[in-house]
């Protein structure tokens, strides 16, 4: 009998722990979901967008436990400029100079460990530039169908040093800031 009461205690204990975390994977919708990004150099911006290739961000109830976000860097995009000056900006930043998207087509970010806080999820990932691999923290702030964040990538970390002040002397107005913003929106 007392076996049977311990089984029956130790069978509701397990139905209890499973429902009170509920882990579950919530794919982007690649289509509608966006990166838009921004350089700096000494004389200007530029703006543009990048497309996800896919994405899962892993939950625990409402807390993210983990995700992946893979990045089609074939798909760079120049918004600010239009015709020739677009496509050879473009060509420009594909290039070994920059991102090398013959070699390294996509980029990839892992989400290592987030906590919840008052300002959203503080998220610890890392982040694959041209197959290098460093660490990114964020804010990354959740409701049921999308997810945004802001964010500064020093480029020099990932091998793109082109027009870098860091590295090279005498670039006057043709200096390129070594940080890029990435203004990023997830619809699940």
């Amino acid at each position: 009998m007392t076996t049977k009461i311990l089984k029956g205690a130790f069978a509701i204990t397990l139905i209890f722990t499973t429902l009170a975390f509920t882990t579950m994977n919530k794919d982007i919708n690649i289509k509608d979901s966006t990166v838009v990004w921004k350089g700096k150099k000494i004389t200007g911006s530029h703006t543009g967008t990048i497309q996800f290739s896919s994405g899962t961000l892993q939950l625990e109830d409402d807390t993210i436990i983990g995700g992946e976000f893979v990045i089609d860097m074939t798909s760079i995009n120049v918004t600010d400029l239009t015709g020739e000056s677009k496509g050879k900006l473009e060509g420009h930043l594909k290039s070994d100079d920059f991102f090398g998207v013959n070699n390294f087509p996509t980029s990839k970010l892992v989400i290592t460990s987030a906590e919840k806080t008052s300002e959203g999820h503080y998220v610890t990932a890392d982040l694959t530039i041209k197959d290098i691999t460093e660490p990114v923290n964020f804010v990354l702030n959740l409701n049921e169908d999308t997810a945004t964040t802001s964010l500064k990538i020093d480029r020099t970390k990932y091998g793109v040093r082109y027009g870098s002040g860091s590295f090279f002397d005498n670039l006057g107005d043709n200096t390129i800031s070594d940080n890029f913003e990435l203004d990023v929106t997830l619809k699940f």
